[in-house]
């Protein structure tokens, strides 16, 4: 495989080096979840070089409670010694798969996306957590995420931010958000811009309408 010959001597003075191994990192969570929907053992997956063909282990998933699907990594990179310009852990995030058994998982944190309520999801929740426990100790953290993931990536910086805790962070095609619904005193503007969402999702994705309309009216 071609990524066994990208050098191991990392410049991570370069940002677009550092955009690199961290858009493995992401794909990596990718392929972990691609991996577990196809139940392959050790020898099967695929999702490992990913990681370590840049010195890092995976000593944790980020998996959800309901779906048991895995929505995050957080890589902890194992070269001699890290220097401080390099991160001791990565936790990146995977957007959305739009496969039979991901679509309602993954549809409805769009949708809470959209809606500003990604902060209520138990991903999110799962993802603070982990980043509290994994910082405690005073380690350098880097978070990176892709399309849904950016945004969780995203979210999680900024509480970290609330903290004093500024964390670089790298976001590949971050979604667009909703307009702050709650600046919208008209009710009847209100569900205007709702209903108007709604549409703009059926006419761009392949989810069907009954499934939309059944994500959308969940709590």
């Amino acid at each position: 495989m071609w990524l066994f010959l990208y050098s191991v001597s990392l410049k991570m003075n370069d940002v677009n080096h550092r955009r690199f191994v961290l858009a493995f990192l992401v794909n990596g969570v990718y392929i972990l979840e691609s991996d577990r929907q196809q139940n392959c053992d050790e020898i099967e997956a695929l999702a490992t070089p990913w990681w370590e063909s840049f010195h890092f282990q995976l000593p944790y998933k980020l998996v959800d409670i309901n779906k048991n699907s895995i929505f995050g990594a957080i890589y902890e990179y194992k070269y001699p010694n890290p220097s401080p310009s390099f991160p001791q852990y990565v936790i990146a995030f995977r957007g959305t798969i739009l496969k039979k058994e991901m679509v309602l998982r993954d549809g409805k944190l769009n949708l809470n996306c959209f809606l500003n309520k990604l902060h209520k999801s138990s991903s999110f929740q799962l993802a603070m957590v982990r980043i509290l426990v994994t910082m405690s100790g005073g380690a350098r953290v880097w978070l990176a995420g892709h399309s849904l993931g950016s945004a969780m990536a995203l979210l999680v910086g900024k509480n970290m931010a609330k903290m004093g805790d500024f964390l670089e962070t790298y976001l590949f095609n971050p979604p667009f958000l909703s307009f702050p619904k709650e600046r919208l005193k008209n009710e009847k503007k209100r569900k205007h811009m709702m209903n108007t969402l709604v549409c703009k999702i059926l006419m761009t994705s392949d989810i069907s309408p009954a499934l939309i309309l059944f994500i959308y009216k969940q709590p």
